[in-house]
């Protein structure tokens, strides 16, 4: 898993099949091949933006490009329009051709995979603290009151995309809640399921500062990993944050890269 070769073929796996035949990520969104892009492009509350460009854009190609998503959304209204971009993707001066076409970017994030049967393991848990999938509306206002809790961010997102996903598509969707005593959320994550790929994607994850180091968030992953091992899936994904990457490397998961968003805000 650790070899020079497999990071190189499971990242071309991961380029293929969540990149280039990438699938939408939830109901009433969209995913279309625009020229050299793959893009995503649903409502406000969605995630909207560009996954994939073709490894043989050249400098004149990037440019013309750029250009033609920042019409797109501009023309859509919608509210922010983000570019993903891997620091593998060509040219090598993208993310600079971004932001001197307005993208701002953001931090950047480790791409981290493993296999799930290595992660699917006991869910140990500390004292006091039990598991609770999400699975209705109250359970969902609760994942997003946790989401809050732990990265001091609006949860209104979440708690609209985790809604639509357990309405439309919960077969395709894991959301789970760590508890403490009192029914209080602690921490949460989500799991991504991509039928006809060999990939599961874990989000979210955050946990509330009291209880970070406890292994609650360890806790979450095990879960999720079983899961995706029992429904067939051969890897899991992350892009992981600064704060949750140790944890994960500790786990088994290799490094493929690292990922930035680019994100446009039309003018108003």
């Amino acid at each position: 898993m650790r070899s020079p070769e497999n990071v190189i073929e499971i990242r071309r796996l991961f380029d293929r099949e969540l990149r280039e035949q990438a699938r939408p990520d939830g109901p009433g969104v969209r995913v279309e091949r625009a020229g050299p892009v793959v893009r995503q492009t649903g409502g406000p509350d969605d995630w909207n933006g560009v996954v994939w460009s073709d490894p043989g854009l050249d400098a004149q190609g990037a440019d013309a490009a750029i250009a033609a998503q920042i019409e797109h959304c501009t023309a859509l209204g919608l509210p922010d329009f983000e570019w993903k971009l891997y620091d593998h993707d060509s040219p090598a001066d993208l993310g600079e051709r971004l932001r001197a076409a307005g993208f701002v970017a953001e931090e950047p994030e480790t791409l981290l995979v493993a296999p799930a049967e290595l992660l699917a393991g006991p869910v140990e848990l500390p004292e006091g603290v039990s598991l609770r999938p999400v699975t209705d509306a109250a359970g969902a206002e609760l994942m997003a009151r946790a989401h809050e809790r732990a990265f001091s961010t609006d949860g209104r997102r979440l708690l609209h995309q985790v809604m639509k996903r357990l309405e439309e598509a919960p077969e395709e969707f894991v959301a789970v809640m760590a508890v403490d005593g009192d029914g209080e959320p602690v921490c949460s994550g989500r799991m991504e399921l991509y039928p006809g790929t060999g990939f599961a994607g874990l989000w979210g994850g955050g946990t509330v500062a009291d209880w970070r180091g406890k292994g609650v968030y360890r806790a979450l992953v095990a879960y999720r990993a079983r899961i995706a091992a029992e429904r067939g899936y051969r890897y899991l994904q992350v892009d992981a944050t600064d704060m949750s990457a140790p944890i994960l490397r500790r786990l088994g998961f290799l490094e493929l890269g690292t990922t930035t968003p680019y994100v446009y805000r039309p003018a108003r």
